[in-house]
């Protein structure tokens, strides 16, 4: 039996199942309610593993000595809160001395990086010269190396430099990390090979090729350098406690330890300590990180 229909009147398609119209409704990027209440967990999760930590020892910095810090359900909230643990660490060791001692040696360190990394990148990716990929396959070789390996040979070198006891002595071994190294090699690369092609035939050398159009182009790059050099070098506990022998020159992190030396009953002191090591890093990550999302969202090359 055959079906007639009318030529003026156009044909319907047939209607599709819910689930279709569910499927092309929500689209392929779309997130139903059980996934992004998933994702929330997990990212509260994640956070709580993150910021747990800090916010914990910055309530045990602020508890008063009477308040009790191990109870059975753990209070953030101080009952007491006082500032009076900072002024008794800063009166028990010379924080202020220890911190310019943990500066001198974080500044030494970011701008070793910081120059010695972007030239040393800048030269691999961009430069043709014999042994090009030996040397870069040295630099690669150097991370596998965990840094208790060539600790005792760094010693030795810095003393026989005559460097031991001296905050140069401690700052000289981070100088130029091997990982911002291969980071700048990364971020230059990643630049077109037209741009310095014409640089070339408008007879810009490689220091002008490297100063102004290298550099003003891996800006965010040259920002986690300093990030990453700077936060090493403060947190680093190991290395100033080998070099240094003066407790004058004490970094922050070894003179630290008197804290817990003194006074380990009390670890209130210690929390206080360790904020106040935070600070820094703080305040240098608030710093640049700014300059580090606004070199991705500018691209690699301005015109």
């Amino acid at each position: 039996m055959s079906v007639v229909t009318d030529p003026a009147r156009p044909a319907v398609a047939p209607e599709a199942p819910k689930s279709v119209r569910r499927r092309r409704s929500s689209g392929f990027n779309s997130v139903s309610p059980r996934e992004k209440v998933a994702r929330y967990l997990l990212l509260v999760f994640v956070l709580l593993i993150t910021i747990g930590p800090f916010l914990w020892q910055l309530s045990t910095s602020l508890k008063g000595s009477g308040e009790d810090i191990y109870t059975r359900i753990p209070r953030l909230l101080p009952a007491q809160p006082t500032f009076d643990h900072y002024k008794e660490v800063t009166d028990t060791i010379p924080v202020w001395d220890y911190a310019r001692n943990s500066l001198v040696v974080a500044f030494l360190v970011v701008g070793g990086n910081v120059i010695g990394a972007s030239l040393a990148g800048f030269a691999l990716s961009r430069l043709q010269f014999r042994g090009r990929k030996i040397v870069l396959g040295l630099f690669l070789a150097t991370l596998v190396l965990p840094g208790e390996v060539t600790i005792i040979s760094q010693y030795v070198t810095v003393r026989e430099f005559g460097l031991a006891n001296t905050l140069f002595g401690v700052a000289l071994p981070g100088m130029i990390g091997a990982l911002n190294v291969l980071l700048m090699y990364n971020a230059f690369r990643s630049l077109p090979v037209e741009v310095d092609q014409a640089a070339v035939v408008d007879g810009a050398n490689a220091w002008q090729r490297f100063l102004y159009i290298g550099l003003p182009s891996v800006r965010g790059t040259i920002s986690v350098v300093a990030i990453f050099a700077f936060i090493g070098a403060w947190d680093d506990f190991l290395w100033p406690l080998i070099v240094l022998t003066d407790p004058n020159k004490y970094t922050l992190t070894v003179g630290l330890q008197y804290l817990s030396g003194t006074f380990s009953n009390n670890p209130r002191l210690i929390a206080a300590g360790t904020m106040i090591a935070f600070i820094p890093i703080v305040i240098v990550f608030a710093t640049l990180q700014r300059f580090f999302f606004k070199g991705v969202e500018e691209g690699a090359v301005k015109g």
